[in-house]
């Protein structure tokens, strides 16, 4: 048996609108509108917490309930607690090991059992207060034939006196409620004790900020109790320091979303942040991620994790970002459910990582759909991480490995380079480059699977970002003055884009030669994304294309680059006039590559269908149609679109 420690707190400004119910015959049924319009959160009750036994309709939980899923019954459960006067801790959790899915699992009031002693006990002047009693109240699920969960234990008795939700006064009983004392954030710069900052940490906004005569109640696990896999500490006052700067945040900003999530010694483990531009940015260009993770190359860095991807001008922006001091499966799992929450669960398409495992595991876990590629900049990080000490000159090394990685995009020169770096370092038998060869279809440029990031000057792009924060990474720089700096990169980032914009308007791309091709995409893409297109159709003058065989209206073309052997399948389809390529370039990037480009040709179409256009390299990637904004509105508001909406979207298009 494992527990289950996924359990998070977000901020945001819809949490305000989730209230819990009382009533004398708990009344489990209510229906709570507390969709987000821009964000869906992840602390959030659902809108439904309807259980399948309908003949049950006072909602009073008793053995024999039956639920969808086990996350409806502890959401369900949740609702209940919160209706009683008591908080929900996850316990154990039984899991098949065929499949992986869940056989039984445990759900126990917040206050069972006893905390666990604290090795540094010893060393402490005044200890915490003992919040548990023991109390044995708990409900048991278990997962039946037809896959529907069944409550087959159920505890309804406290051994300890239950908190009136609407008594505002009696919440700060409640370990997953209270108001946050604002005298205690309000200086960032004078010395906060770690430890009552860190039980804080999933408070809602209090008093500071003017709480509500009746404090809200959401159905949330406030007390985690992560398995600890901690790499770094906070430093005594940062996590009040943090605190207080999410709050103002979200003061500020009502759509400023983050989450915390907390380890078994009630410390801050991780903790996840995004405005509302970076949810629009991601709802635009989140097709494919890059999870930056080179803080492990740095012991002394603080341990930032950026969700990134690339605009319509192939500029980095961010979507999101996270302090993971904990680097448990558990922790990482958190980390991409709190990201797609934020985003609104739209999942992106691809997903570039380091090649570790725990990060796979967590992926195929939490977004299996997500094609997963290895980022090839983090790999050659972690390749230098590796082999720089078993080499005399480091620096030399690093260069050639830089060369052989990003500067070919011929598979032949690409394995001619590498056998002539391993010869000249004398690391044939180097078992990590071994290994790293054996990988080089997930990582290499040269296979076309992972050249989104990689821009014109054989670099990667997130290689610039990331540069410029190695200075304000450094653990011993204070914590705000970090998000000072981060908060002017982004800031900086977003204003790129608005010159980009600018010069677009007013510069009209060179093209290479007067070609209706040419004249044609330049006019759709982005001069940056034009400068891709281009480069491919110049490319395409030295390709060769054969006919291989005809079948209906598929037609397969063998096709190559002027005196090389390597060939690939283009496959051409005249009744829609489709066309595909083994290279699988626009599959990856996004761009038809130039043996596609050949075929076209070679059909004598002279301009790039338009199912070959993608919106995010286009100058209009950030307008939206008027179909999109109607179903934008029918999907808040599936009865009708209305007149105001329609009108709105008409003048955008």
């Amino acid at each position: 048996m494992d527990r289950n420690d996924d359990d998070l707190v977000s901020s945001h400004d819809d949490d305000m609108d989730i209230r819990c119910q009382t009533s004398n015959n708990l009344d489990l049924n209510i229906e709570h509108d507390c969709c987000s319009p821009k964000v869906a959160h992840v602390g959030s009750v659902q809108s439904t917490l309807s259980s399948k036994d309908d003949s049950n309709s006072d909602g009073v939980l008793k053995i024999g309930m039956e639920f969808e899923s086990d996350e409806y019954a502890y959401k369900f459960y949740c609702k209940y607690a919160g209706l009683v006067g008591f908080s929900v801790r996850k316990d154990w959790v039984n899991r098949s090991k065929v499949h992986g899915r869940v056989v039984s699992r445990k759900f126990t009031c917040s206050k069972e059992g006893y905390r666990r002693k604290d090795k540094r006990d010893v060393n402490v002047k005044k200890h915490r207060k003992e919040t548990r009693t023991g109390c044995l109240a708990h409900m048991i699920i278990t997962r039946q034939p037809d896959g529907i969960y069944r409550i087959t234990h159920f505890e309804e008795n406290h051994n300890h006196e239950n908190v009136n939700p609407s008594n505002a006064q009696n919440l700060q009983e409640l370990p997953s409620q209270g108001t946050i004392d604002g005298a205690g954030v309000t200086e960032a710069d004078s010395t906060i004790n770690l430890e009552r900052q860190s039980q804080l940490a999933f408070q809602l906004l209090g008093r500071q900020f003017g709480a509500r005569e009746n404090l809200d109640y959401p159905a949330i696990d406030f007390e985690n109790y992560l398995k600890s896999g901690r790499i770094r500490d906070l430093k005594e006052g940062e996590a009040g320091r943090l605190l207080y700067y999410f709050q103002r945040q979200h003061f500020e900003n009502p759509s400023f979303f983050y989450a915390i999530q907390l380890d078994v010694d009630d410390k801050i483990s991780n903790i996840f942040w995004a405005d509302d531009n970076m949810v629009v940015d991601y709802d635009h260009f989140g097709n494919v991620v890059c999870l930056d993770t080179t803080y492990r190359t740095q012991k002394d860095f603080r341990p930032l994790v950026q969700f990134l991807g690339l605009n319509h001008h192939r500029q980095v922006v961010i979507f999101g970002a996270a302090l993971m001091y904990d680097e448990t499966i558990d922790s990482l799992k958190w980390l991409f459910q709190t990201f797609i929450e934020a985003m609104s669960r739209k999942k992106p398409e691809a997903i570039l990582t380091d090649q570790d495992a725990t990060i796979i595991q967590a992926i195929d876990s939490e977004i299996p759909e997500t094609n997963h590629r290895v980022c090839i900049w983090q790999m050659y990080q972690n390749a230098l991480k590796h082999l720089s000490h078993v080499t005399k000159d480091a620096d030399s090394f690093a260069k050639v490995l830089r060369s052989c990685i990003f500067d070919h995009e011929d598979e032949e020169d690409f394995i001619h380079a590498w056998d002539d770096m391993v010869d000249k370092f004398t690391l044939r038998q180097n078992e990590w480059l071994r290994w790293m060869f054996r990988e080089k279809e997930n990582w290499a440029v040269v296979y076309g699977k992972n050249s989104f990031f990689i821009d014109v000057k054989s670099t990667h792009l997130v290689e610039n970002f990331s540069n410029n924060l190695k200075n304000y990474l450094n653990s011993d720089l204070d914590v705000l003055q970090f998000f000072t700096h981060f908060e002017s990169m982004v800031n900086k980032q977003r204003y790129n884009e608005l010159e980009a914009n600018y010069d677009m308007g007013r510069c009209t791309p060179r093209l290479m030669a007067n070609v209706v091709l040419l004249k044609h995409a330049s006019d759709l893409y982005t001069p940056k994304a034009f400068e891709v297109f281009q480069r491919e159709y110049e490319k395409c003058l030295n390709i060769v294309v054969n006919l291989f065989s005809e079948n209906g209206s598929l037609f397969e073309y063998k096709a190559n680059t002027y005196g090389q052997p390597r060939e690939y399948t283009v496959t051409f389809n005249s009744s829609d006039g489709t066309v595909t390529c083994g290279c699988m370039k626009f599959e990856y990037v996004g761009i038809l590559c130039c043996h596609a480009l050949k075929v076209l040709d070679h059909r004598n179409i002279k301009v790039v269908p338009t199912c070959y256009i993608l919106k995010r390299w286009t100058r209009d990637a950030r307008v939206e149609s008027f179909r999109e904004c109607a179903i934008s509105v029918e999907e808040e508001s599936p009865k009708s679109i209305t007149a105001s909406s329609v009108a709105a979207a008409s003048r955008i298009d």
